[in-house]
């Protein structure tokens, strides 16, 4: 057991324990950051996955406004 003393009074009691889970904290969180940031990168330069019809350029039918939309 690890216990930090500052002054008189002791501060923090580590224990192994709690030092287990925050090493594994501290292990995985580089591991889970490079994933995150992989799939956003495998996504965005996948092949697209779509399936909508190709429709072209459609004609405008209608009178243009003689508003201003301002």
């Amino acid at each position: 057991m690890l216990e930090l003393t500052i002054g008189r009074k002791k501060r923090f009691n580590m224990t192994n324990t709690n030092n287990n889970g925050i090493f594994q904290a501290v292990k995985n969180a580089p591991q889970k950051i490079i994933n995150y940031i992989s799939e956003a990168v495998t996504r965005i330069f996948a092949p697209r996955d779509d399936d909508y019809p190709n429709t072209g350029t459609q004609p405008f039918e209608g009178e243009p406004s003689d508003k201003k939309h301002y």
